[in-house]
């Protein structure tokens, strides 16, 4: 079975991929300078172009990082340590990305953010019935920590279900 390799791309040519590139989804600059090295035609090729697309505005970590975590937190209902964790695997800046969801959930109460999820993910189940059941519950709280929320915020919306998560020990160190 033959590879197809992609040709490599002199510079106006690797700028109209780039500017492709980026009209299908927003990407950190990282993201972007890996995807492109791959069809550069030399490392001083992928830096101008690079250097113009920041000229132009066309990235920026922190533009980028303040969209995503609002539309993390707004379109998924994720929690904060969800959305940095995204924005850390999308090769942002720690310093960047925490300020980022540092704005995005200024004002947010985690727990009125749980019972959304929770609502959603359980819409037409009851849950007061559904978590008596031991890996039911378990089940529950693995999904919130998935989605995000905090260890001490999850057992504490789960306990408005069944008063079990009380004997629950809370891991340390994972907040």
């Amino acid at each position: 079975m033959a590879v197809h390799k992609s040709p490599k791309l002199p510079e106006n040519a690797l700028w109209e991929y780039a500017l492709r590139v980026l009209g299908h989804r927003a990407h950190s600059a990282a993201q972007l300078r890996q995807k492109l090295s791959r069809r550069a035609d030399s490392p001083a090729t992928l830096s101008a172009v690079m250097e113009k697309l920041r000229e132009y505005s066309f990235i920026d970590d922190q533009k980028f990082s303040d969209v995503f975590a609002a539309s993390r937190l707004q379109n998924n209902g994720f929690g904060r340590l969800r959305v940095l964790q995204d924005l850390r695997a999308r090769q942002v800046a720690s310093t960047v990305a925490e300020e980022a969801v540092s704005k995005a959930f200024a004002g947010v109460e985690e727990h009125e953010l749980i019972q959304q999820f929770l609502d959603r993910k359980y819409r037409s189940i009851d849950l007061k019935t559904f978590l008596q059941e031991e890996k039911n519950l378990a089940s529950a709280y693995r999904r919130l920590r998935i989605a995000g929320f905090s260890s001490q915020g999850s057992l504490g919306a789960l306990r408005r279900y069944n008063r079990r998560t009380e004997d629950w020990n809370e891991p340390e160190g994972l907040d």
